[in-house]
Formats: C-alpha cells, structure tokens, sequence
C-alpha cells in the first residue's frame, strides 16, 4: 500500500520526535533493524483508563515467521500493563487473511460490531471552524 503512504522523513520525526504525537519500538535482529511497532495512548470512557493504540506493526518479509511480531506486542501488552491501559487496540484490513491469522493467534478479537469513521484533511477543513 505503498502508494497511499503520504508520510515523508520530515512529518515523521516531527510527529514522532517534535510533537511526541506517537511512540515507536523497534526491533533488532543481531543488531540490524527488522522490524518496528508504532503506537500512542487514547481513553476510553467505556473503562475509565487509558488505551495503548497500536497504529502499526511491521517485519521485514525476510524476518518474518521467526516470532519478532509476537515479541513487538508482547512488549506493548507489558508497557501496556505497566501503564495501567484498560485495553490494547489496533485495525486491520479485512483482506489481510495472514494478519488476521497472527492477531487471533495472539488472543485478539475482532470487533465486527463497530465502523470506522475518518475525516480526510479535505472533510477536516471542510468541518472545521472557518478562519
């Protein structure tokens, strides 16, 4: 989906390192990076506690199947705990079979009974206050 990336360098470390807006753990293998695990805190009123969000999780394709997925979110899920998160949450394309696969190996769930709403940056100027 690289065509739909709209991310540069810049927007990036300034999202990550200018704005604190997000955290990223990445993960080595024998001291090369292979993968990584992009995530920020949101709340939820339904538990009264913060969430940790995980906006993405990616090995390399030639790393994967060797469980580094798996010790990305283990490490979230501590973080998680520690940071006494009611919950951990993340989306998924519902074509990613594969992905879909690891998550419910992992002891996620799918939530079936929600949508996901998004405003573009067109829609967010559109809704906003005008200037």
């Amino acid at each position: 989906m690289g065509d739909l990336v709209e991310a540069t360098v810049e927007t990036l470390r300034h999202s990550l390192f200018g704005r604190g807006a997000a955290r990223c753990v990445i993960g080595e293998l024998e001291g090369e990076p292979v993968g990584f695990a992009l995530y920020f805190y949101n709340f939820s009123t339904f538990v009264g506690k913060p969430g940790l969000y995980l906006e993405d999780l990616f090995v390399r394709p030639a790393h994967r199947g060797l469980g580094l997925g798996k010790l990305l979110l283990q490490y979230l899920a501590n973080l998680a705990r520690e940071e006494d998160c009611g919950r951990m949450e993340w989306f998924c394309l519902d074509w990613n079979a594969p992905s879909i696969a690891f998550y419910k190996k992992m002891g996620a769930r799918p939530l079936d009974d929600w949508t996901v709403f998004r405003l573009d940056a067109q829609a967010l100027e559109d809704l906003a206050f005008p200037q």
